[in-house]
């Protein structure tokens, strides 16, 4: 396999949306982003035979934000010519940002510039730090990760006015990648989608959150009142009955996760398979790191992103974790056996479009009768319906 990773602009600079003030010079201005990529993707094609590849069999995978703009990429015109099969990890693109609320970012940063509407050319003079200062305080007032604000509603750039991040255009992304159904121009592109076990562990490792993994029954229950309202009480119940003997911090890990990521990988997983077309493929990552959460008695366990040295099988001998490289590395025998697996799997699947890993139980394709999903671990296994309870808990809830 050849690897190739591509730069691309971020936040405004890849997506502020001028189309509505500046016209057909601007109308493409809301997806720079992923115009980038997709200039990349040109490039592999044009390419990438001189590097040994094959610009008839590309995938195309990210995580996190990254599966969020595979989300896109999966679902626009201008990228369909240059990608085969596709991955989407940790970060499903369901939804992406609406033209009006874009529309709307584009006024609230004017108003923060001191600029008025009919000025906006303005923008075009403002130095890079003072709009990335700009950005910085509209983003306080914005919604959550790329990709990733909530179950089968999910979007891109955050659910409010504030966020940069893909645009619904109606011509570079026609329409959300995930919403209503999958996008028909991928129907004959094969996909995995999935995401970790404990993912919003980085997170609130990442706020220095500690008073989650210190929760009681009481504390859990108050928690879940004020974000669920009437239905805290259902979700305590489900979860408590769905995963036995959990301590309150890990049902609230499970069900934050369920929440931000989960769901909405298998809502993306739901849509493809109803296309009745190239298969998907559905995982969970399970594998959990024994290091400790700063400042906790509790485990960073399978958190958001920790996959990702197992995937490139970044395997170093025990002690020497990350030496002189500044990156994740995977140490230990179950460690390096998950890595291979992952790593074999991904990289099968860049090949042939079918996952699999000698040693490892044959990766059904996902459908909604069976369910079947692939736990990636040191020995992986094929669960059907995971967690079935809580899914069918987040189908009341979230229709």
């Amino acid at each position: 396999m050849v690897v190739v990773a591509t730069n691309h602009r971020l936040g405004l600079m890849g997506y502020l949306y001028l189309g509505d003030l500046g016209g057909e010079e601007f109308a493409t201005s809301g997806n720079q982003g992923m115009l980038d990529i997709c200039d990349g993707l040109k490039w592999v094609h044009d390419n990438i035979e001189a590097f040994g590849g094959d610009p008839g069999n590309v995938m195309i995978f990210g995580e996190s934000g990254g599966g969020a703009k595979t989300s896109c990429l999966y679902a626009m015109p201008s990228a369909a010519p240059y990608f085969n099969k596709a991955s989407i990890e940790s970060g499903p693109g369901i939804r992406m940002m609406p033209r009006e609320a874009a529309a709307e970012t584009t006024l609230m940063l004017l108003k923060q510039l001191g600029i008025e509407k009919n000025a906006w050319r303005q923008l075009l003079e403002v130095p890079a730090d003072k709009l990335l200062a700009a950005q910085s305080s509209l983003g306080q007032s914005g919604g959550g990760p790329l990709g990733m604000n909530g179950g089968r509603k999910g979007m891109g750039g955050g659910s409010r006015p504030g966020g940069f991040g893909p645009v619904v255009d109606g011509t570079i992304l026609p329409h959300n990648p995930f919403d209503p159904s999958a996008p028909a121009i991928s129907k004959n592109k094969p996909l995995i989608v999935g995401s970790n076990r404990d993912e919003t562990i980085f997170f609130f490792q990442q706020q220095r959150n500690t008073e989650v993994f210190n929760l009681t029954e009481p504390t859990l229950k108050d928690r879940l009142a004020k974000e669920f309202g009437a239905n805290g009480d259902a979700v305590f119940e489900t979860y408590s009955k769905s995963r036995p003997g959990a301590s309150p911090a890990d049902l609230y890990i499970a069900i934050t996760t369920a929440r931000m990521i989960g769901i909405g990988a298998m809502t993306i997983a739901e849509r493809k398979y109803t296309q009745h077309g190239a298969p998907v493929y559905m995982y969970i990552f399970t594998h959990e790191s024994e290091a400790l959460v700063a400042g906790t008695q509790h485990k960073v366990g399978a958190a958001h992103a920790l996959e990702i040295p197992y995937k490139f099988y970044i395997v170093q001998p025990a002690g020497q974790a990350g030496a002189g490289r500044g990156m994740m590395s995977v140490t230990g025998p179950e460690s390096e056996k998950t890595a291979h697996n992952m790593a074999e799997m991904w990289s099968t699947f860049a090949r042939t479009g079918r996952p699999a890993a000698k040693g490892q139980p044959e990766w059904p394709a996902y459908t909604t009768e069976e369910r079947a999903t692939m736990e990636i671990n040191a020995e992986c296994k094929v669960v059907n319906d995971p967690y079935s309870l809580e899914r069918k808990l987040w189908e009341r809830l979230d229709p």
